[in-house]
């Protein structure tokens, strides 16, 4: 028999069709991610990552206003349909994670425990890099579609300034998510002995 959690890491997929519905109320997708942020370990126990939940017009924005209005002054106008064709399947989902690091917490670490400076950074991503997977598992489990997505730091400035975020908290992630629509393809991947050694 399979263990449980490496079967829902096989669910786990990047999901680019979604839908604005979810399999239980809102309240109950506030309260599961509240579980996972406040379960997961960061450096320190620093507790440096961060989430914010956008939900409704505010999940539509970051889509069709802040990050397609940003990619436009960046993007040729010959790609710049398939750019609007994106977002709006970002934007067809219930919501958007945006992952931050609080920089604030990782460079107070920094300053207090000088023989490790070099390593809080790195450390607070791989922190980061597990809530972000977490949730991910949290989804895959419970029939929601969800990708991984990076405009930052193209979309920084302009997130922090509308959706009101703290000036220390760093940008590293985007997640939209929702009921999916349609399944990922086949997924190809390296024999296992170009990726997992063993010595005895």
């Amino acid at each position: 028999m399979e263990n449980k959690i490496i079967e829902i890491m096989k669910k786990r997929r990047s999901i680019y069709s979604i839908k604005n519905e979810l399999p239980y109320s809102e309240e109950e997708l506030i309260r599961r991610l509240e579980q996972v942020v406040l379960t997961l370990p960061t450096p320190f126990n620093s507790q440096s990552s961060k989430m914010v939940l956008l939900l409704g017009e505010n999940h539509t924005k970051l889509w069709k206003e802040v990050t397609l209005e940003t990619l436009r002054k960046v993007t040729p106008p010959d790609a710049f349909q398939n750019t609007i064709k994106k977002m709006e399947s970002f934007a067809a989902g219930y919501g958007t994670i945006l992952f931050f690091n609080d920089d604030k917490i990782t460079q107070g670490l920094m300053d207090q425990f000088s023989l490790y400076r070099d390593y809080f950074i790195p450390w607070s991503e791989h922190a980061n890099g597990m809530l972000q997977f977490a949730v991910w598992m949290m989804f895959a489990e419970e029939g929601i579609g969800a990708s991984l997505q990076h405009y930052n730091p193209l979309i920084d400035e302009e997130v922090k300034k509308i959706f009101g975020i703290d000036p220390n908290w760093r940008l590293v992630a985007q997640m939209p998510f929702g009921l999916i629509g349609a399944p990922a393809g086949p997924k190809q991947s390296k024999g296992v002995d170009e990726l997992f050694k063993v010595v005895k």
